[in-house]
């Protein structure tokens, strides 16, 4: 990707930045927008993830490169651990049990707060057409744009030797967009539905972090690639960068529930600080799951 800087003289629009041609996502009863919507229902029903190729356009994903390159003096770079839940280490479980797993983890976060007002990435974000497209994937209606302030849509940028170990999603649902690959390494691994709403299923998970490959998928994305995952309940990781190229993700982040945000240590882990509406619903959860 050209290092130069794409400028949009005027607002951007959703044609601006989607494939309309090859995904019509604006005109939900095309032939070919429901064909891929039954593919996309499939994909999700069966393994929690799927990816649209090329979804985005390359005009669209040069001006994101170049708004997360102008914003990097912004990003906060956690170099922390934390285990797949982001809570605090318990003494009082056994040693081998996977709330006492802690890796190493090294990326960084372009907060959404901080994303600029002409941003591609808001703009796509906040779109209903596309709010509509990506709940008509899911099969689930109403769909909401994310209440956290900080996680709604930012982007996660991994640099040479950085690594995002095993975890879960504060959120139901995540949207990626791959805007720049790194030039080896990045691969994104999960495991899919390795809990459930009323089961944690520790025994699986523990399975998985002990290096159990049976439960785990690998998905090498692309450039333009437009990535729906049920985060919530698929353990995920990235593995770790190789060379001097930057990975830059843009996480568009969709949620079944209009309150809930992260809990505030999870945000203080991911976007280097919690907000007052972090501890104000805090207890506000849809589920009873550890994190």
């Amino acid at each position: 990707m050209s290092g130069q800087e794409v400028i949009q003289a005027d607002p951007v629009r959703l044609e601006d930045i989607v494939d309309l041609e090859r995904y019509p996502i604006d005109q939900l009863d095309h032939p070919d927008t429901q064909a891929l919507l039954a593919h996309c229902r499939a994909e999700l029903n069966d393994i929690g993830c799927v990816v649209i190729r090329n979804f985005v356009k390359p005009s669209s994903l040069q001006r994101m490169a170049a708004e997360a390159k102008r914003l990097l003096p912004e990003t906060f770079w956690s170099q922390g651990s934390h285990n797949p839940y982001f809570t605090p280490d318990d003494q009082g479980l056994p040693a081998e049990h996977p709330k006492r797993f802690f890796e190493r983890r090294e990326s960084g976060y372009i907060n959404s707060d901080v994303l600029e007002a002409t941003s591609d990435l808001r703009e796509i974000y906040e779109d209903p057409k596309m709010l509509r497209f990506v709940g008509e994937c899911l099969n689930i209606w109403p769909l909401y744009c994310w209440a956290d302030p900080l996680g709604r849509n930012p982007y996660s940028v991994m640099d040479s030797g950085h690594y995002f170990p095993w975890h879960f999603d504060g959120n139901e649902f995540t949207v990626s967009i791959l805007v720049q690959e790194s030039e080896s390494g990045g691969c994104f691994e999960f495991a899919p539905d390795i809990r459930n709403p009323e089961d944690e299923c520790f025994d699986d998970v523990k399975e998985v972090l002990e290096g159990g490959r049976d439960k785990v998928h690998q998905l090498q994305l692309r450039p333009g690639d437009l990535q729906l995952f049920k985060g919530r309940f698929s353990m995920h990781r990235v593995t770790r960068i190789e060379g001097d190229t930057m990975r830059i993700i843009a996480l568009p982040t969709y949620s079944t529930d209009p309150h809930t945000v992260n809990r505030p240590k999870h945000s203080e882990h991911l976007y280097g600080r919690a907000m007052p509406i972090h501890y104000e619903r805090e207890n506000m959860r849809v589920d009873t799951l550890a994190d």
